[in-house]
């Protein structure tokens, strides 16, 4: 319930209306991305909190580092490990070394996995968060035909999800950063492409009048 009103909340950053269940059909890795980036930023997180967030989204803590590629340690896992180990038998096991690990988000310029927008782990739906990072990386290398293709290949033009999603990242990503001048870069070439194709068919039928 928290996962879809704070995602929802998200969303919503986007101007348009939630649609009823439009949460239900965001998939568990773009789910998590903006309920960790919505609540942290960019910036390190407490792991206790990140692994009740994945739980929440049907994920753990980590499959989004190991097979994600979403998530990063940030420090206090290795030494909490074994200042426990030498702490001795007779002392009770204490949850303070895990929570006292951070993890962050890895920035979409670092996820640079080949198969990133193109397959995911076990064969599952690739997530919304790896089309949009894969389309960053395109677009910032300036071959514009390459983001048309993916986007058609893959029918994001008028996949709703998709635009809503491009949306709030936009809204949380910091203003005058390279991420958002990107993100709003594609949004608007996604936008005059999609205007352009709806006029072409009033123009072929204009000999016809």
């Amino acid at each position: 319930m928290v996962v879809d009103f704070v995602v929802g909340r998200v969303l919503e950053k986007s101007g348009e209306p939630v649609v009823e269940a439009a949460v239900d059909r965001l998939d568990e890795a773009t789910a998590y991305y903006l309920l960790h980036r919505n609540d942290f930023g960019m910036d390190d997180a407490p792991v206790g909190a990140c692994i009740l967030y994945a739980t929440a989204c049907s994920l753990s803590d980590q499959e989004l580092i190991r097979d994600w590629d979403l998530l990063v340690k940030t420090g206090g896992d290795e030494t909490n490990e074994n200042e426990e180990e030498d702490a001795g038998d007779d002392e009770e096991p204490s949850e303070e070394p895990r929570s006292g690990s951070k993890v962050k988000l890895k920035p979409w310029n670092q996820r640079r996995g080949r198969s990133m927008g193109y397959e995911a782990p076990g064969g599952r739906p690739v997530p919304l968060i790896d089309r949009i990072h894969r389309l960053m990386l395109v677009w910032k290398g300036g071959d514009v035909h390459k983001v048309d293709e993916y986007l058609d290949e893959h029918g994001l033009r008028r996949h709703e999800l998709f635009r809503r999603v491009l949306q709030s990242l936009i809204e949380l990503s910091k203003p005058g950063s390279e991420e958002r001048s990107l993100l709003e870069s594609l949004s608007n070439h996604i936008g005059a492409k999609g205007a352009k194709k709806k006029e072409q068919p009033t123009l072929a039928f204009g000999d016809d009048e």
